[in-house]
């Protein structure tokens, strides 16, 4: 069950982290040249407790009939913490391919950020800065999906997980002293809900000007994404390789009828397509039997304007601003599309839009102050260095 030749003992591990309430986990994967990210690693840390020293374990994931029960509990139990470090991926990876839920996760990378250490700190310099331990990522970008591992490997991937109970211990030190620790737990349950299934409604509207489609070429282009999604998953290929999304939006508008009309289109003539030219064609037909579609709710949503740029910009100068004041990594409060959809929704009188700005602690911490500045009800000012806002004498 191990990654060489030696048994895992996984409830071994188990019993380790119920003593200790907690456990660090890293993965390791490959993600290029595939439909899906493949995982090919799990690397598990217990620390010392009484009656077992600490210890660190490989899991293969890789390995046919793995028996993962014993990590899946460890993942689902709420009265166990499960320490990463950016482990969005990880827990994706973990809920596809053991079936896993994880019930109480801390991030140390989320942590940093509100430890007034960044959003997009590194393992490497979190350990460096605050324990004052510095590793090698020598194997980073090795094939993690080849067997046997290396003795290079190994130790690579011990490592990653070594001291990561430690950074996190230190990590929560500093958020309870600050008070932000709430909220930074708060942060990481969002992302126990992570997951890379492929949502093909969503991929259909992040499609590049998908809103200038006419509601004929709409069902087209929805049946060309199903398409090219089932195909890159059945052939385990990114779907860019299948067909770019430049094409598939140009043979939407076309709705070619024959190979030659096909081959016609930019991006349409190659190889690739051309092997699959009667499925392609297949699924335009498909698509033009369908009734024609209008814009969805999402779709119909507030665009920017180039005149939004100033009220954007100036968002985004409050939202910095409370970010330094606060320590707090701006990009954990707002994104610019995340402005740009409050400013927008406010120009055209739209009701709030649903991003995280508006949402709990970043609502307390400046979401309403945002809103009241571009309500006009308060206005901004800088004084001793900093940004304030002032109440605006009513007219």
């Amino acid at each position: 069950m191990s990654a060489e030749t030696s048994e895992l003992p996984l409830q071994e591990l188990a019993q380790g982290a119920r003593a200790a309430g907690r456990f660090a986990l890293d993965t390791e994967f490959m993600g290029e040249g595939r439909y899906r990210t493949l995982l090919c690693l799990v690397q598990l840390a217990t620390p010392q407790v009484p009656g077992m020293a600490e210890r660190i374990e490989l899991l293969d994931p890789l390995e046919e009939g793995i028996a993962a029960a014993p990590l899946a509990s460890m993942l689902a139990d709420p009265r166990i913490e499960v320490v990463v470090h950016a482990g969005r991926l990880d827990v994706a990876l973990l809920r596809r391919r053991f079936a896993s839920e994880v019930r109480n996760m801390f991030d140390t990378q989320v942590a940093a950020g509100f430890a007034g250490l960044g959003a997009q700190s590194s393992y490497e310099s979190l350990l460096a800065e605050l324990l004052g331990v510095r590793i090698a990522k020598t194997a980073s970008f090795t094939r993690w999906d080849t067997r046997p591992l290396t003795a290079e490997q190994r130790a690579y991937a011990r490592e990653d997980v070594m001291h990561l109970l430690e950074l996190a211990a230190e990590l929560e030190r500093r958020l309870l002293a600050l008070g932000r620790l709430e909220w930074a737990r708060e942060e990481c349950e969002v992302l126990e809900r992570a997951s890379d299934e492929r949502d093909p409604q969503a991929i259909f509207e992040r499609l590049p000007r998908v809103r200038g489609l006419g509601a004929s070429a709409r069902p087209v282009a929805r049946e060309l994404v199903l398409w090219r999604e089932r195909t890159a998953a059945r052939q385990d290929r990114p779907v860019q390789s299948i067909l770019s999304d430049p094409a598939l939006m140009e043979i939407a508008r076309r709705r070619p009828s024959s190979r030659a009309q096909l081959e016609q289109i930019r991006g349409a003539g190659g190889g690739s397509v051309r092997r699959r030219a009667q499925e392609l064609l297949a699924a335009v037909q498909r698509g033009q039997a369908r009734p024609p579609e209008p814009p969805s709710e999402t779709m119909r949503a507030p665009l920017a304007r180039p005149e939004d740029g100033p009220l954007v910009a100036l968002a985004e100068a409050l939202v910095r601003a409370r970010s330094a004041q606060a320590g707090i990594a701006y990009e954990l409060i707002a994104s610019r599309a995340d402005l740009q959809a409050i400013v927008a929704a406010r120009r055209s009188d739209e009701r709030e839009p649903s991003v995280r700005t508006l949402r709990g602690w970043r609502r307390e911490l400046v979401g309403e102050e945002l809103l009241a500045l571009l309500d006009g009800r308060v206005s901004l000012s800088v004084g001793a260095g900093q940004v304030q806002s002032d109440a605006r004498p009513r007219s």
